[in-house]
């Protein structure tokens, strides 16, 4: 069988082959959620994802403060917890910096880091520091805790579940394609670049959703609707319909598309980074929910998503195409 690129299996293809090579341990979820669940003795399971960012590839360095930084990099991992309707308990942070960067900018990126990770009573308890040639690489790792067997797994959406979003989607898509073509920074843009720059994870919303019968499969929005809904549904065995009307579109977003010319739907749907969570319940129990939400959709026994009102398909972020 002939080499293929990773441009040709794409980044979830990549991470399948991991997950082929590594079957996780009985008892144990491992690679295929936002975190692995370890099961502990004390009737808690422990939750831990890493992340990474790359100068270049996840931030520009002249674009983006250190303040910022530093608080998106502890934020967007502290969301993968959130994601699995956990609390978030420490990070590990390693960075790679040039030997040349000023060691003010260190001192604002861990003020930044420090501030979210104080809003959610997160420790940091370790990590490792080393040289760059010339690109900064930070690397997070985050453990959090739930309750034994009470992680929402992407494997738990069931065929006749509402699909609901906890906030508004494509912000932060608008607000990087802003910086990267150098948009006029109104008060509307401004809004979407701090989307970008500054997320807030939904910790609070994942732990009452995560003890609200009913609610079945979740995670973050980081790759789009496009992507991670297509994870649930392949983790599931089942399809979704999506009603594009329904995407909750922050006003600053509509207007500045309209001012634009882009496809609002587009960004909403493929962008990502958004970091709302993404969850799948019984219609009983979204018409309880006291979580802020917006249905977009239902679960099908299907196998494929149907994009109702759009007439195309849409596809979220992949890094490897």
């Amino acid at each position: 069988m002939p080499a293929r690129k990773l441009s040709e299996i794409g980044e979830f293809g990549l991470i399948g082959r991991i997950r082929d090579l590594f079957p996780a341990p009985e008892g144990v979820e491992g690679i295929g959620d936002d975190c692995a669940v370890l099961p502990q003795h004390s009737g808690r399971d422990t939750l831990v994802s890493t992340d990474l960012l790359i100068e270049g590839t996840h931030f520009l360095r002249e674009d983006i403060p250190p303040y910022r930084l530093g608080w998106k990099s502890a934020a967007v991992n502290i969301s993968d917890i959130a994601a699995m309707g956990g609390k978030p308990v420490a990070t590990f942070l390693s960075v790679a910096l040039p030997a040349d960067l000023d060691a003010s900018w260190m001192d604002e990126f861990l003020r930044g880091y420090a501030d979210i990770s104080g809003r959610f009573g997160v420790a940091l308890l370790g990590g490792d520091t080393t040289a760059s040639p010339d690109r900064i690489c930070i690397n997070v790792a985050v453990l959090g805790e739930c309750p034994s067997g009470t992680a929402r797994l992407r494997s738990h959406a069931q065929a006749g579940d509402r699909i609901c979003v906890t906030g508004p989607l494509g912000d932060s898509a608008a607000g990087l394609k802003a910086i990267l073509g150098g948009v006029e920074r109104d008060a509307d843009v401004q809004a979407l670049i701090d989307r970008h720059y500054l997320p807030l994870p939904r910790v609070a919303e994942g732990l009452q959703l995560a003890a609200t019968p009913g609610v079945h499969a979740m995670m973050d929005i980081s790759d789009g609707i496009g992507s991670d809904l297509g994870h649930i549904l392949e983790a599931s065995g089942c399809g979704a319909r999506i009603d594009v009307a329904a995407l909750p579109l922050s006003p600053a977003l509509q207007r500045v598309c309209a001012r634009q010319g882009w496809d609002a739907a587009a960004l909403a749907i493929g962008g990502g980074e958004d970091y709302e969570l993404l969850f799948t319940c019984t219609p009983e129990a979204e018409k309880a929910l006291a979580v802020p939400h917006t249905v977009i959709g239902t679960i099908t026994a299907g196998t494929a998503i149907e994009w109702l009102g759009a007439g195309r398909s849409f596809h979220g972020f992949d890094h490897f195409r």
